[in-house]
């Protein structure tokens, strides 16, 4: 079994690490509401499925680049 096929969510760093992206982005993305996240004690997560939707709607700043 592939540790990925468990894991329903996972913090900042391993979010920016799947969409190649820097934490720092990911957590403004969050910050704007257009990242869904959640907080469990200290720790920030995003849902591996939230992830996937944002990668394939489009969302962020390239959604507004209409050239």
């Amino acid at each position: 079994m592939h540790r990925d096929e468990t894991v329903l969510a996972v913090g900042l760093t391993e979010a920016a690490r799947r969409l190649g992206l820097s934490a720092r982005t990911v957590a403004t993305l969050v910050l704007r509401d257009e990242l869904p996240s959640r907080k469990v004690g200290r720790r920030r997560i995003i849902p591996v499925a939230a992830l996937e939707v944002f990668v394939r709607q489009g969302q962020g700043a390239d959604r507004k680049r209409t050239g």
